[in-house]
């Protein structure tokens, strides 16, 4: 069996807590090369995964010859990233949020259509079974031309986002660099950018939607460097009008998973997911559709992208349940919020 050369450019904590580990089930996958700053950790999972090649200039990485790359690095260096490797052959798992600038996440999207490369965004929600059959029921019966929406999460980001501590799940040897997350440099920003990103990438992907623009008020309470809060109102392409707020909770709330909920409501139907109470109800001209869920269907991870791309490597058909585009789409509406939130006034696309 031919090997998949990994590359990984960015193994910040989440790499080694989720995406190593996950890739580490295939007997078919060989660790190449990987890059990080920090030559001690650097080395330290070198040898762990048995790369070949570790250094603190990902061009290294590439250099050595990949054929799948995972992009962990501060969002603010995604598009160069995530661009060398795909020009350089490797198809891209990338972070969420793809990039901060949409102009930058939609230049991904146009280099994998150039390279005929497969682009993933790492929205571990989007491949849970229940969204992928909240999806298959939105494509089969649908709630008709969207009219009104409404995105709520919160989850336990207060002490990551204001530099008073870690996340529940971050690696213990490999506790995340509060820089990444809170200069806004490298993040673009705070909750919106470290966590709404995931709820949009799952309402946009359901629903097809794309935000034209929007209105955002947000605080960062506990002198944080970086919003703890968003409330955000958009309006979509299509005409239709919705709502998405986030908050940063505490780090022993709701421990087991988020709330995050979407609620949509078309001219023929409406659908509502609701991660935190694993629950998807649909209806649709008349028509009633419950999923009968395990309570822990809506717990998290990040399984789904890293075998997505790894099909992709191995040339299988999948479904890239977290295209590029749907990445790109997603900065548009986080780039909006920003803008505003710093404006004070209606910002568009």
């Amino acid at each position: 069996m031919a090997k998949i050369r990994v590359g990984v450019i960015g193994a910040g904590s989440w790499a080694v807590a989720s995406h190593l580990p996950n890739l580490a089930k295939h007997q078919d996958v060989e660790f190449i090369g990987i890059s990080r700053k920090g030559p001690e950790l650097l080395e330290k999972i070198k040898d762990q995964y048995g790369f070949k090649v570790a250094s603190e200039n990902y061009l290294d990485i590439l250099d050595a010859g990949i054929d799948l790359c995972v992009v962990g690095s501060p969002t603010s260096f995604h598009h160069e990233h995530a661009k060398t490797a795909l020009e350089a052959g490797a198809h891209v798992m990338c972070e969420k949020p793809v990039t901060i600038h949409s102009s930058e996440a939609w230049d991904l999207v146009e280099t994998a259509d150039r390279v005929k490369k497969n682009l993933v965004v790492s929205f571990g929600w989007n491949y849970l079974p229940m969204i992928a059959k909240a999806k298959r029921m939105m494509d089969e019966y649908g709630i008709g031309e969207l009219e009104h929406m409404t995105v709520h999460m919160s989850s336990q980001t207060r002490e990551l986002l204001s530099n008073t501590g870690a996340y529940p799940d971050a690696a213990p040897e490999s506790l995340p660099d509060q820089q990444t997350w809170t200069d806004k440099n490298l993040s673009g920003g705070g909750y919106a950018q470290a966590q709404l990103t995931h709820a949009l990438g799952m309402a946009l992907w359901l629903t097809g939607a794309r935000v034209q623009s929007g209105f955002a008020m947000m605080t960062a309470p506990m002198n944080s460097p970086v919003e703890l809060h968003d409330a955000i109102t958009y309006r979509f392409e299509n005409g239709a009008i919705g709502v998405v707020s986030g908050g940063s909770s505490h780090v022993e709330a709701h421990r087991k998973t988020h709330a995050l909920e979407v609620r949509a409501i078309g001219d023929k139907g409406q659908i509502l997911v609701d991660i935190e109470r694993a629950a998807v109800w649909l209806y649709s001209n008349g028509k009633n559709e419950f999923l009968d869920l395990k309570e822990d269907e809506g717990y998290y991870n990040c399984d789904g992208p890293i075998e997505a791309i790894i099909s992709a490597a191995r040339g299988e058909e999948f479904i890239n349940q977290s295209p590029g585009e749907l990445g790109a789409r997603t900065v548009e509406a986080l780039e909006i919020a920003y803008k505003s939130a710093s404006s004070g006034k209606l910002e568009s696309r």
